[in-house]
Parts: structure tokens; sequence; C-alpha cells
């Protein structure tokens, strides 16, 4: 993350809110979202307005919540092809596609001004389960490793190849994606291993 990206994070005045409630907030906009109707309604505007208000005291920048959204994108357009196969596909695939960007926003703007420890530490409190708050740590903590080794990885396969294609591109991104699944599992064993020798259960 760029340095003017942090700055604005440490400025904004919902960072000051309680933990607590900015998560309670955020699972509520999104339960709420959740549970509208499987058609486009003018319910929707109520947490789109919700988020749209929050938003300016966030202070988070446009730019970085929609390179995330793009990501994310992909995943929820997947999703919403599958509602393509029941009768009334075309409204379940657009209210798909509009409930999956609106908590992915809620998201953002929860992670954007709480701490990622913060955040495990409320869910501790509000007695969510420990294996599920074990994994969003190891998740966390891990997830900058499989960053570094990916742009070891992208770096040494664009030493090798010298084909500027997009099928080749396509190919080698493919295959980049495959040895890291490979080197991820394989990772993942070895620190639960060394996790097991060292007593954790």
């Amino acid at each position: 993350m760029h340095l003017a990206e942090i700055e604005p994070r440490g400025r904004a005045p919902l960072q000051r809110a309680s933990p607590r409630l900015k998560l309670i907030a955020a699972l509520l906009i999104i339960t709420l979202t959740a549970l509208l109707p499987r058609r486009v309604d003018v319910l929707y505007w109520i947490p789109a307005s919700a988020l749209a208000l929050l938003w300016p005291f966030c202070r988070m920048p446009l730019r970085y919540a929609l390179r995330r959204l793009v990501v994310v994108e992909v995943f929820i357009v997947g999703i919403a092809l599958l509602s393509l196969l029941t009768p009334t596909a075309a409204p379940i695939f657009f209210s798909t596609i509009i409930k999956s960007n609106l908590c992915v926003f809620a998201m953002l703007l929860l992670t954007w001004t709480t701490p990622f420890q913060d955040v495990l530490q409320e869910l501790r409190r509000l007695r969510f389960p420990a294996v599920m708050l074990t994994t969003l740590a190891l998740m966390y903590r891990y997830l900058p490793v499989l960053g570094e080794e990916t742009r070891r990885m992208s770096r040494a396969r664009a030493s090798r190849a010298f084909s500027r294609g997009r099928m080749a591109s396509w190919h080698n991104l493919a295959l980049i994606i495959g040895q890291l699944f490979i080197r991820s599992a394989d990772r993942a064993e070895r620190i639960y291993l060394a996790m097991c020798a060292r007593g954790w259960k």
C-alpha cells in the first residue's frame, strides 16, 4: 500500500470510533443487504445510502476502493452467473451483483478504518468460534508472504520467457497460479507440523 493511501486512513474521523460499534454496524448492513428481495427493489437504496453517508467520514480514496472492487468483481460475476440457471434469471443476476458489491464495500469501509487485530479482538469478545478466528489470523499473517512469493515467481517466469503474446501471458499466469497453490499447500503443511511440535492444538 502506498503512503498516499495510508495517510488518509490515519486522519479518518471514523477511525476514532469504537471498533465494536463499527463491526456491529458493518454486520447489520451486510445482514440487511443479504435479506433484501431477490429482485432489484427500492429497498436497495437503504444500505447503499448508509454506505454513501459513511464513506466521507472514512476518507477512503476512490482509487483504493475501485482497485479492490475490480479484483473481487471476477468472483462476484462468477457467482452471479450461476443464477442464470434459474427460470427468473435476470432479476436474480442483477440483485446478486448489487448485493455482493454492497457487502464488499461495507467490509472495505470497516477494514480501512479499523486495524485487523482490533476486528479479531471484537470478534473474540462476541464469542465467535476460536477456530474461525485462528484461521483468519493466520490468513492475515501469511497473505504478504504469498504476495511476495507470487512476485518472485512472476519475475523468474518473465526472465525466462521472451514471448509477449496474449496467449503466452495467460499460459504463464496459469502456471504461476498452479505453482503457487502447490507451494502454499506445502508451506501450510510445514507450518502446521511446526505448530504441532510446539504444542499448538
